[in-house]
C-alpha cells in the first residue's frame, strides 16, 4: 500500500479485500493479534478501541434528542458553515446513495444528512444525529477515528471495529478553529464500497479546508463587550479570556478570580483569607497586596474593593458543568469537564468546590449507568484510580480489561498499609 491513509489500491479487489479484512478482525478480536492486510492506521485504531473497551458487537449510544440536540447544534462553531458543507457534499450525498455528516470534537454527531433511502439503513445502527461515533464508543470508524489522530482517514469496510457498520464505508476530515488550531470537529461522507476511493479522502479534506478558511471571514477579532471568561479545570493555573486576551494566572490569582467569580456580591477581606489561606497567621497585609497585583494585571474597572467584587460578570467553566448537571445533561457536563478544578490548590474554599464538583459529576455518571460516559472517566488521569466508578463500568461493559483493572484496584485498596 503507497498511502496508508487510503483504504484500497487501484486495480485492488474490493470483495477479496473485505474477505480478507473479515478474517483480520476475527482474529483480532479473538487473539489479539493484527493480521495483514490490515492498514497501520487502522490496527492502531483497533488496539485503542480494545483498550477503551469498545465491544465489536456493540451499537452507538444516541445522546442527545429533540430540544437538547437542537440547543447544542446552535451554539457549535460549526454551525455557521454547515450552508457551505450542505453546498459543497449535498447533492454528492444525495445522488450518490451517500450521507454527509458532520461531528463534534467528541465524535458526536450533530448532523446526518443525504438519501433518504441510506439514511433509514443508516438509522438502523444509530448513525443518527445526537449519537455518540468516537472511537471510545463505537471503535474504528471515519469521524471518529478523524478526530482521535486528528487527520483525514476513510475507513472500507470490515476496517470497522464493530462488526454492524461494516457493510458501509466512510471518509472524514477534521476541521480545526482558524484561530486556535484546536480540532472544532470532522465532516465525513458515509456509504457503500464506490466511496473506497482515493478520491473521497481528498473530497472531504477539501470541504474541512473550505469550512476553516469560511470560519476565518466569520471569525473577526473578539468584541470588546465579550463577557471575560474564566478556565480553571484541569489546570494549576488558570487562564482568563478577557477584551480579547488570554491572561495566564498565578496560582493565587486562579484562586482568587474562581471564588469571586462564584460570590458577585462580593467577599470581605476575613472571609477570602478564610477561603484562601489554611495558616492562620497569614496577615490582611498579604491578601492586600496579592488583590493589588491581581486588580493591575486585570486593569481598571474589573476588580473592587469593600467588599471585594468582580464588577462584569465572569463566566468560568465550573459554573458551565455545574449547570449542566442541574438540567440534567451529564454527558454535555461531563464533556465540559476536562479535569479537576485547579488539581495543585490547597486553598480551603476550593478544595471543597473540587470535591463536590468532582463528586456531583461522578455520581451523575454512576447513576446513568452509560458504558461511553463511565469509560472515558476511568480512562481519564482523574479516573483511573477511581473505584466507584470502575466498578459501575464493570457492571455495565464487563471486559476482560475492565474486569482486570477493576480486580487490580480493588486488591491495591484492601491491602493493609505499609
Amino acid at each position: 500500500m503507497t498511502n496508508t491513509w487510503v483504504a484500497l489500491e487501484p486495480g485492488a479487489d474490493p470483495a477479496e479485500r473485505v474477505r480478507a479484512l473479515r478474517r483480520a478482525h476475527e482474529t483480532f478480536t479473538t487473539a489479539g493479534t493484527v493480521p495483514r492486510p490490515v492498514r497501520s492506521v487502522v490496527a492502531e485504531s483497533w488496539r485503542r478501541s480494545a483498550r477503551a473497551g469498545v465491544g465489536p458487537d456493540g451499537t452507538a449510544r444516541v445522546e442527545l434528542t429533540d430540544g437538547d440536540l437542537g440547543a447544542y447544534r446552535a451554539e457549535h462553531p460549526l454551525a455557521r458553515v454547515m450552508p457551505l458543507i450542505r453546498e459543497l457534499m449535498g447533492t454528492f450525498a444525495a445522488d450518490g446513495e451517500h450521507l454527509l455528516a458532520v461531528c463534534d470534537a467528541d465524535g458526536r454527531l450533530l448532523w446526518v444528512e443525504g438519501h433518504p433511502a441510506t439514511r433509514r439503513r443508516a438509522d438502523r445502527m444509530n448513525f443518527v444525529p445526537g449519537a455518540r461515533w468516537s472511537e471510545t464508543a463505537v471503535g474504528t470508524n471515519a469521524p471518529g477515528t478523524a478526530v482521535a489522530v486528528d487527520r483525514p482517514v476513510q475507513v472500507f469496510a470490515a476496517e470497522h471495529f464493530i462488526r454492524r457498520v461494516q457493510p458501509w464505508t466512510c471518509a472524514a476530515a477534521p476541521v480545526h478553529d482558524p484561530r486556535t488550531g484546536r480540532v472544532l470537529g470532522a465532516v465525513d461522507i458515509t456509504g457503500g464500497d464506490r466511496l473506497a476511493h482515493p478520491h473521497s479522502l481528498g473530497f472531504v479534506q477539501a470541504v474541512a479546508r473550505a469550512a476553516e478558511s469560511q470560519l476565518a471571514l466569520l471569525d473577526p477579532p473578539l468584541p470588546a463587550a465579550e463577557a471575560p471568561a474564566l478556565a480553571a479545570l484541569g489546570r494549576d493555573e488558570a487562564e482568563l479570556r478577557l477584551d480579547g486576551h488570554r491572561l495566564r494566572l498565578g496560582r493565587r490569582h486562579s484562586e482568587l478570580l474562581v471564588l469571586l467569580s462564584r460570590h458577585p456580591e462580593g467577599l470581605t477581606g476575613d472571609e477570602l483569607l478564610c477561603a484562601l489561606y489554611e495558616d492562620e497567621s497569614v496577615t490582611p497585609v498579604t491578601l492586600r497586596a496579592e488583590l493589588v497585583r491581581l486588580r493591575r494585571l486585570l486593569g481598571p474597572g474589573l476588580l473592587a474593593s469593600r467588599p471585594y467584587r468582580l464588577t462584569a460578570p465572569v463566566e468560568s467553566d465550573v459554573t458551565v458543568v455545574e449547570r449542566r448537571l442541574e438540567a440534567g445533561a451529564v454527558a454535555a457536563a461531563a464533556g465540559a469537564y476536562t479535569g479537576p478544578l485547579l488539581p495543585g490548590s490547597q486553598a480551603p474554599a476550593v478544595v471543597r468546590l473540587r470535591q463536590r464538583l468532582a463528586d456531583g459529576l461522578r455520581a451523575a455518571l454512576v447513576a446513568g449507568h452509560d458504558p461511553d460516559l463511565l469509560a472515558e472517566w476511568a480512562h481519564a488521569p482523574w479516573g483511573e484510580d477511581d473505584v466507584e466508578v470502575w466498578r459501575a463500568l464493570a457492571a455495565v461493559r464487563p471486559t476482560a480489561v475492565v474486569r482486570s483493572r477493576l480486580a487490580a484496584l480493588e486488591a491495591e485498596f484492601a491491602a493493609p498499609a505499609g
